[in-house]
């Protein structure tokens, strides 16, 4: 592939619209490290995520119709598909059998803690954006973003009010969109 040619976001979504196999292959070369990164640190098993992965591109490619411009970036739309797969997985029955099945003490993940990001993410400049929130506002957005808890379980795991977890993330992702926004 010639890693020279580059193209516009909106030549990428008319050639996604129009199944077009090269354009397809530039976005999984381009944006294939960044989308895994996402679904490890959602998953934390670089073997299944790389499985993930392949059914992210599948689905990008099915719906690509469906992405609108007007609702955001085509990163955005890809991005968000990768995480809500990878939260379908954890999500799944055959998932929960597995991992309970598996030995805890095997995960190796564990000791980098709840907030470690990935390599492959961190050129996008997310760890140094998440480092401007307070530890409170970085574990909120770390349960609910890439360990896809809902609102209910991050109030069972940090044993606070769901209220306050509503509000504590609430106020987080302002953070988060002001510290973008500057």
């Amino acid at each position: 592939m010639d890693y020279h040619v580059t193209y516009t976001e909106a030549e990428l979504v008319q050639g996604l619209h129009a199944r077009d196999q090269k354009i397809f292959s530039f976005l999984y070369d381009h944006y294939s490290p960044a989308l895994y990164g996402v679904i490890v640190k959602v998953l934390n098993d670089h073997t299944l995520a790389v499985d993930v992965l392949q059914d992210v591109f599948l689905k990008i490619w099915r719906y690509a119709d469906q992405y609108n411009e007007d609702k955001g970036r085509l990163f955005t739309w890809m991005l968000n598909i990768a995480r809500n797969t990878a939260i379908d997985v954890l999500r799944s029955k055959a998932y929960k059998l597995e991992q309970k099945i598996q030995n805890i003490t095997d995960d190796v993940h564990l000791n980098g803690g709840p907030l470690t990001v990935y390599q492959s993410v961190d050129h996008l400049g997310f760890s140094k954006v998440l480092d401007k929130l307070t530890k409170e506002q970085r574990t909120l957005i770390d349960l609910a973003y890439y360990k896809g808890c809902t609102q209910e379980e991050i109030s069972r795991a940090l044993d606070i009010p769901l209220g306050t977890v509503k509000t504590r993330l609430r106020n987080a992702i302002i953070q988060l969109r002001n510290i973008l926004n500057k």
